[in-house]
């Protein structure tokens, strides 16, 4: 996570998490809430705690989880940091830091490093904070992150130019260029303030001024509000030395703009600070003390502050030109306890040369020489040609008023006189300085003090001659005041160009990307349309996707008649509530609908009037509508609508989306339509398979029985005959004994082929009935497999033996099966169908087996096995393919296999499998002897 982002990338991430809901809401919430921490502090807060809270409800791993807490955590210690309220702030720095730290997560580390750096430098420890930017560098650094390793380095190199100008531009003037800035707005905002802070010390406040402008700009764009006030700030104050008051005014109201709804006590105190001392610059006095007080008591939480220290320099100078001597020897002596506290030299001397001017004029000499000549060291030591001048002044000051030993070394007529012609040795030595008029006007005064009229005069000229180029040099200020203004708005200018031309692009890349998203979306949504082949399913998911891709109160799907005489609503559903069936005349002049699919066109009604839509029974009137034609090649399907309650709520973007969904729904309810012909026509064969099948059987049964029976009538007609013979004998004249003998040995012979025929056949006509009634009503009962084998074997013989074929069984009598025997039969006798009818050739008799057997405990194994000529290994993956043989039209419907599939793998909850070559093929059935549980008794629909 980047530890600045620009405003786009903000809202972008705004837009994205308003829809989202619940944990969904993390990934999104937890950016947006970091770099929400100083553009709406308050929000990011709440964001941070809603997002600790949701939490809990994620999946994700515990180092994660804590890794996320740990960042929503370090948002709350920051907004305690600006908040003034320093020791929470650290305790909350330190708990995060420890966190990541111990997740091995530098990067977060870095941001700790950071905070707890702002934390130790508004707590006026310095020293501290560089040691804790440094950590921040190396944890940077640690993984690979520049940006923050450049932020580090340019915050310590501006807070080194405070200390030590020489030494800071010695290390990092090669590391930062003035040529070139980062193109990271967010690093560039830390390179331009030490660019900036770089100039003021050198006095180029032109230059300074034009670098915290852009320090300025990237700071906002980049959500550093924070910085972005105190660049404004120093921008102010370069143009107040550049004597442009009015531009410096402007620029503290932009930052006390920024500051105050902040609610940020060291943000607005400075504000109010640097805009009393442009006031106190001014005259403006008593709106300086007002302004001075009102920053310090804001930032009394806040006494170790570098801008703290500043307030007290102002207070100070206020009191000096009020003559308030006492007040300003408290000012500038509590500023110079915080300046020895934060180790800065530039305090140091203006606290120290306060304190003298004002001990001065208490009638405290020897300590106002003290002070004054410490100031001058720490000056010089800095060469701060500012301060030391200042400080050389006040030491003449001090001689002039107090009767003092002469300071060693003097070469003037006095000290007075010494010190004044020091501080124009400082002065003339700095290129570009203009020496003041006041300063000539001392000497002048000086020099008529001891009776030296001579230089007393040249004195006099020299001052209006410094008046006159002070006021050349304050036209210069303007000018390059002037000069900053025009090129500041020329840059604003060209870069709210190059923003607009950017934003322009991005809106473009974006709109761009937009329709991409779009069309690979619904790519995805006709993908999985056209998958259903069931036209409810298609109603369903093109509802689900029209309500979640366009305004949709109402949406519908009209289909035409067999004859294209009406259109019917198939499906409907209104603000939630189903709509119920209704139709409409083709020929109908008011319904849209209709005429959509007459003219075959689109029709959209922006804003409805009373006679735009005819309105539908038991339907709400809508405003806006669309309808579009459901249309496969030259074929009307019918029409699909979708209408909003509200006016023009289909652009152009929302057309395309629905045209396009339009076109898969009359794709896929085209293919449903198909494939429900297909599965009426298959479930056709299926009946009319079972038919012929059982028409097989009872032509099989029957040509069983005609041998019994006829055998046994053959019999009984020739007993009938015997038994006419014997009674005439017996009536006529006499019977003997050997003829009696005869007939009853006959007729006991002809009793026992008559009973051995009639059993025959009541036990095939038996088989057949248990058979046929498995067959037709698929019931569930426990049976034994031998009996049902020999049962379904025993029904076909008649077909094996005319095809000069045998069949043997295998099978123990003692394997008992709680399952469906019809079905099962219906499998063995489709095995046995396909074996006569494929495997063998027509001159050769051939062999069937069928063998069981009980490998595992609640298992059977049933293997049907010929020894034909095997399946071609082409087929071999399609032979259980509806429809699929190599005899069609010669006997073969290419279901039998199908049907036997779906019996032993959905009724009988079993598996089948084949193996086949050249030496036969074999079928193995592996089955449960106790089929499984279905909710609904069987129906010959688990054959299809």
């Amino acid at each position: 996570m980047d530890m600045y982002a620009v405003d786009d990338e903000v809202a972008h991430w705004e837009a994205a998490l308003q829809p989202l809901r619940g944990p969904a809401r993390l990934p999104v919430l937890v950016p947006l809430a970091w770099h929400l921490r100083q553009r709406d502090t308050a929000r990011a807060v709440a964001l941070a705690a809603e997002g600790r809270q949701l939490l809990p409800a994620t999946a994700l791993p515990p180092d994660d989880m804590s890794l996320i807490s740990a960042r929503l955590q370090l948002v709350q210690a920051e907004a305690v940091w600006l908040a003034g309220e320093l020791d929470d702030a650290s305790a909350l720095a330190a708990v995060c830091h420890e966190q990541l730290s111990r997740l091995d997560d530098h990067e977060g580390r870095a941001d700790a490093h950071w905070l707890r750096a702002w934390i130790a430098i508004d707590r006026g420890d310095h020293r501290g904070g560089e040691h804790e930017l440094e950590l921040m560098a190396a944890a940077a650094r640690a993984c690979g992150d520049e940006q923050r390793a450049d932020i580090a380095e340019a915050a310590i190199a501006r807070w080194a130019v405070l200390q030590d100008l020489r030494s800071a531009e010695q290390r990092w003037g090669q590391r930062f260029s003035t040529g070139e800035a980062p193109e990271h707005p967010g690093v560039a905002a830390w390179v331009y303030d030490f660019f900036g802070l770089s100039a003021s010390q050198h006095s180029d406040h032109g230059t300074a001024a034009r670098h915290y402008i852009h320090c300025y700009e990237t700071a906002l764009e980049t959500g550093q509000v924070r910085m972005a006030i105190i660049a404004a700030i120093n921008i102010g104050l370069n143009f107040t030395i550049l004597n442009d008051h009015h531009s410096s005014l402007e620029w503290m109201q932009s930052a006390l703009d920024l500051a105050r709804p902040t609610g940020w006590p060291r943000s607005i105190g400075a504000c109010l600070m640097h805009t009393a001392e442009t006031m106190r610059r001014l005259g403006r006095l008593d709106a300086t003390e007002e302004l001075l007080h009102e920053a310090l008591q804001i930032m009394t939480p806040l006494p170790g502050a570098r801008s703290y220290a500043h307030a007290l320099s102002y207070l100070g100078d206020l009191a000096l030109d009020k003559g308030d001597y006492s007040a300003a020897l408290d000012a500038f002596h509590r500023m110079a306890a915080r300046a020895d506290a934060l180790g800065q030299a530039d305090f140091q001397s203006i606290a120290r040369r306060g304190q003298a001017h004002a001990l001065c004029f208490l009638g405290r000499p020897q300590e106002a020489l003290e002070m004054a000549e410490r100031a001058v060291e720490l000056a010089a030591e800095q060469a701060n040609r500012d301060n030391h001048v200042a400080a050389l002044r006040v030491l003449s000051t001090i001689h002039e008023r107090h009767a003092l030993p002469p300071p060693p070394g003097m070469t003037e007529q006095n000290a007075t006189l010494h010190y004044l012609h020091q501080a124009l040795d400082v002065a003339s030595a700095i290129d570009g300085y203009t020496l003041p008029g006041d300063l000539h006007d001392a000497l002048g005064r000086e020099y008529a003090r001891v009776g030296d009229y001579a230089a007393a005069y040249r004195s006099a000229q020299a001052a209006a001659a410094a008046r006159h180029k002070t006021h050349s040099q304050e036209a210069t200020s303007r000018a390059i005041a002037m000069q900053v203004h025009h090129q500041t708005e020329h840059a604003r200018a060209e870069g709210q160009h190059h923003r607009e031309l950017a934003a322009s692009e991005a809106r473009r890349a974006e709109v761009l990307q937009q329709i991409s998203d779009t069309l690979e979306r619904l790519s995805a949504i006709g993908q999985e349309i056209t998958t259903h082949l069931d036209a409810a399913a298609v109603f369903q998911a093109l509802n689900r996707h029209v309500q979640g891709l366009l305004p949709a109160h109402s949406f519908a799907i009209y289909l035409c008649d067999a004859g294209g005489a009406t259109v019917s609503r198939a499906f409907g559903i209104e603000n939630g509530r189903a709509l119920p069936t209704n139709t409409i005349a083709i020929d109908n002049p008011r319904a849209n609908s209709a005429r959509c699919v007459r003219e075959r066109r689109e029709i959209y009604v922006e804003q409805a009037g009373p006679d735009d839509i005819f309105l539908a029974p038991g339907t709400q009137l809508m405003v806006s509508a669309l309808y579009v034609p459901l249309v496969v090649g030259e074929r009307a399907l019918g029409v699909m609508t979708v209408q909003a309650m509200h006016a023009r709520a289909y652009g152009e973007r929302e057309r395309l989306i629905f045209r396009t969904l339009c076109a898969y729904g009359a794709i896929a309810l085209d293919n449903a339509e198909a494939y429900r012909q297909l599965k009426d026509a298959q479930t056709q064969l299926v009946s009319q398979e079972k038919l012929a099948a059982l028409g097989s059987l009872m032509a099989g049964v029957a040509h069983e029985l005609n041998t019994p029976i006829g055998n046994s009538l053959l019999i009984a007609s020739t007993l009938i005959q015997k038994t006419e013979e014997l009674e005439i004998q017996v009536n006529g004249p006499g019977l003997r004994r050997s003829e009696l003998a005869g007939y009853l040995a006959d007729a006991r012979k002809a009793h026992e082929l008559v009973m051995r025929g009639l059993t025959s056949a009541a036990d095939l006509v038996n088989s057949f009935k248990q058979v046929a009634v498995d067959r037709t009503t698929e019931q569930r009962r426990v049976f034994n497999l031998q009996q049902v084998s020999h049962e379904v074997i025993a029904t076909m013989m008649n077909r094996i033996r005319a095809a000069n074929h045998r069949i043997e069984i295998d099978v123990p009598e003692l394997i008992s099966m709680d399952s469906y025997p019809g079905p099962l039969g219906q499998v063995i006798a489709n095995f046995i169908n396909n074996a006569l009818l494929h495997a063998f050739a027509r001159e050769r008799s051939g062999g069937m087996w069928l063998q069981a057997s009980t490998p595992a405990e609640g298992r059977v194994l049933i293997t049907f096995r010929d020894n034909g000529g095997g399946i071609a290994p082409e087929h071999m993956s399609r032979i259980f393919d509806p429809f699929f043989t190599t005899k069609l039209g010669q006997g073969g419907s290419g279901l039998g296999l199908s049907i036997s599939y779906n019996i032993v793998t959905s009724l009988l909850g079993g598996q089948i499998s084949v193996h086949s070559s050249r030496d036969g093929t074999a079928f193995t059935l592996d089955l449960p002897l106790t089929a499984p549980e279905h909710q609904t008794p069987a129906t010959t629909q688990i054959y299809t």
